[in-house]
């Protein structure tokens, strides 16, 4: 008597590989932690871009309607009045340079940290002075989408900036650099 080629478990895992790959192709799109980080790094390259070109509509979308801004001296600015100063609040010739760096995304459910440094040089009167500030800007997903709710920023001590090997994107005079 001649064995079958194919044996009756080889027919049961076959069966169930198919049946499983049907099943899962009839399931609605999950996205993946990966999809979020994605989507949440190239959120804050457009957080930054956007301050840059002063793009207040295209900041406006990104801000969930309860926003709320805390600055470097510890004052709240509601959502109405970040907006309003977004419009000019990037001058190409006073604000020469101006990177983003170090960043740190971190999910917890529905709620995302999204850190990161700048670096800036400011010139005013024929002088240039650099520092870092180091924001959180901190994103809530409802409804599929992602939009920041609160962005807090701090000066950083020199003895604290990252170094340059940590540059995502930066700027000069405006203009992204390649």
């Amino acid at each position: 008597m001649q064995k079958p080629l194919i044996s009756m478990a080889g027919v049961v895992i076959g069966l169930a590989c198919i049946i499983g790959v049907k099943t899962a192709l009839s399931l609605p799109y999950r996205q993946t932690p990966a999809d979020d980080m994605t989507q949440l790094s190239a959120l804050n390259a457009r957080f930054i871009h956007n301050f840059v070109t002063n793009d207040m509509p295209a900041q406006d979308a990104i801000l969930h309607e309860k926003f709320q801004y805390i600055n470097s001296n510890g004052k709240w600015v509601n959502r109405k009045n970040y907006l309003a100063s977004w419009k000019t609040g990037f001058s190409p010739e006073k604000i020469v340079y101006w990177d983003y760096r170090f960043e740190r995304i971190t999910i917890i459910g529905s709620t995302a940290l999204v850190r990161s440094v700048n670096k800036y040089t400011i010139h005013e009167n024929g002088q240039d002075t650099t520092g870092m500030s180091q924001y959180t800007d901190v994103y809530i997903k409802e409804n599929g989408e992602w939009k920041c709710i609160q962005a807090q920023i701090t000066n950083v001590a020199p003895e604290n900036y990252p170094g340059d090997d940590t540059i995502v994107k930066k700027y000069v005079k405006g203009k992204i650099q390649p």
